[in-house]
Order: C-alpha cells, then structure tokens, then sequence
C-alpha cells in the first residue's frame, strides 16, 4: 500500500526513532511530548490482521511486544502498560506499548482520550531523560529472546 504511514521506515525526529529493525519487524520510540518511553512494535510488511500471520509470526511479534514492555517496566517504572492495536485509521499490524502513570495527561482514559490534566514539566523532564535509555534497555531485552 502506498499511502500506509507504517510501511514508510524513514522517520523525521518529530515522527520518533528506530530503535530495532529485524526481517519482520521493526521497534520504534514515538516521540509523544506528553507520554515519554511510548513504543511501537510495526510488522515490516502490510498486512492488516494478526490472523493474516502465520502462528510463528504471531508468536514472533507478541515476544516483540512482551520485550518492549519488561524493558519499559525496567527503565520507566511506570503505574501500568497499555497495550493496543487498533489499527483502524491504520490498517497495518502494529502494537503500541505505553508506559502509564496516574499524572499523565490521558489518565485514567487512554491515550486517545481527552487530555484531563497537566503533568508537571519537571516530572516529563525526569521521564524523558529515563526514555532515552529505552533504546539500549529494548535492544538487550529483544536480544536476550534469541
């Protein structure tokens, strides 16, 4: 598909980062100034549905997914993870992995919610500054699946 925002793998910094790249999959840090450490793990290929996958590839995303969010827990020490994949503006597998907190801007609502309130600067500094070790914390974890 052409216009499918997930096939493209070339991300400007306001899109987020490639931490990891495989065959299948790939593991990116969004950059979402509101919800530091938020992951997405995006089959490489467009394919709409976890049941168009074959049960080795599913098996193969969700040890994606379940490595992203140990490493999230590890470094973020977050109240709770989501875990979604909707797709429905984006017909294309991808899972994302969300650290949350009771002060986040979405809480209790999800990400896609209406904002209910304000973090404090201070505390998204601390967080950010504990996201940028996310990259080398997913890393380790999807090489320790193999």
């Amino acid at each position: 598909m052409t216009n499918c925002v997930l096939c493209k793998e070339d991300l400007t910094p306001s899109e987020g980062e490639l931490i990891w790249r495989g065959d299948y999959c790939r593991v990116i840090l969004v950059n979402d100034p509101d919800l530091p450490g938020f992951c997405r793990v995006i089959w490489n290929h467009h394919v709409a549905d976890m049941s168009d996958l074959t049960y080795g590839e599913r098996d193969h995303i969700m040890s994606l997914v379940f490595a992203v969010e140990e490493a999230i827990r590890d470094v973020m020490d977050p109240d709770k993870i989501n875990l979604a994949a909707l797709g429905n503006m984006v017909p294309h597998i991808h899972w994302h992995v969300i650290p949350r907190y009771q002060d986040d801007a979405y809480f209790p609502g999800s990400v896609w919610s209406v904002r209910t309130q304000e973090t404090a600067k201070a505390t998204l500094e601390s967080r950010k500054a504990l996201a940028a070790k996310l990259p080398n914390a997913i890393r380790s974890a999807i090489s320790q699946m193999h």
